[in-house]
């Protein structure tokens, strides 16, 4: 493994495309207040035309109450939400069970949603000398739960979309058009490694620890990055791991369906039966 001065890691922008990654989360942040305020001016003003066309005379700042308690309850329970996009999904489960569980989450999301969203709107009718009803709870709750699954779908779409684009940077630039070196800054060093020269790579909290030529390094990347920049060539045995595929030397498989890799070197690296069709 080759070490020429301090450069960049991970791509565009700066040293482990940080930068990039505080531009994308801007960019996501404002779609997202855009959308939001796109769609709260809509409802809004459809509400007003509905209630108008039925007869029935509501102010504007009440709707407006109504449609910023819902936004405001949804916006806290965002994190929530990418919790269950985070961990409710391929390959920890199949699609039909993680649809299955999102289908099931939607119900105690969309409780909370109600309850939180009826609290709130009690507190600023309180806070203005007014009463806010809220009569017919099962039924009401049954409204609620139609417009919430169809808030909770966009909700996750969005979530897995902004997860996905945070995991990926921009792919790491070749150096002197050497397609197969990968860059890996140590301090003020950066090694140039062959990708043939790397072994395993496995998950080591906000980096990678990149394993060939009998050393270690660490890499600031995340694995889903790093396998996407090595390519075909590697494979993943693990949720947090990957091998090298003409690094294996054999594999074998326990009754449970879990393996265990040998590879060139002689290390033994265990491997989850969720991904033994990758060997």
């Amino acid at each position: 493994m080759g070490e020429i001065g301090a450069g960049t890691n991970g791509g565009e922008g700066g040293t482990s495309g940080e930068p990039l990654r505080r531009r994308r989360i801007l960019w996501l942040a404002a779609g997202l207040i855009a959308f939001l305020a796109v769609q709260s001016v809509a409802n809004v003003e459809s509400t007003l035309e509905d209630m108008a066309n039925l007869g029935v005379v509501e102010s504007r700042a009440h709707v407006w109450t109504w449609q910023l308690s819902s936004l405001a309850v949804w916006l806290a329970l965002l994190p929530v939400l990418g919790w269950l996009v985070a961990r409710l999904r391929p390959p920890r489960f199949g699609w039909p069970v993680a649809v299955l569980l999102h289908a099931l989450a939607t119900v105690p999301v969309s409780f909370a949603h109600v309850v939180a969203m009826v609290a709130l709107r009690k507190l600023a009718y309180a806070v203005a000398g007014e009463r806010y009803g809220f009569e017919s709870w099962p039924m009401t709750l049954l409204y609620e739960y139609r417009k919430d699954v169809a808030t909770y779908l966009l909700a996750a779409l969005f979530l897995a979309f902004a997860q996905w684009l945070l995991a990926h940077p921009a792919p790491m630039p070749a150096v002197n058009g050497e397609a197969d070196v990968l860059l890996v800054t140590d301090g003020s060093v950066t090694h140039r490694v062959p990708v043939t020269a790397i072994e395993s790579a496995s998950a080591a909290g906000n980096y990678v620890e990149i394993v060939g030529d009998g050393r270690t390094l660490l890499h600031r990347s995340t694995l889903a990055a790093l396998a996407e920049r090595l390519g075909p060539g590697f494979a993943r045995i693990h949720r947090g791991r990957l091998v090298r595929r003409a690094a294996v030397r054999s594999v074998e498989t326990d009754k449970s369906g879990d393996f265990a890799v040998t590879l060139a070197s002689g290390a033994v690296l265990r491997g989850s039966r969720r991904y033994r069709a990758a060997l």
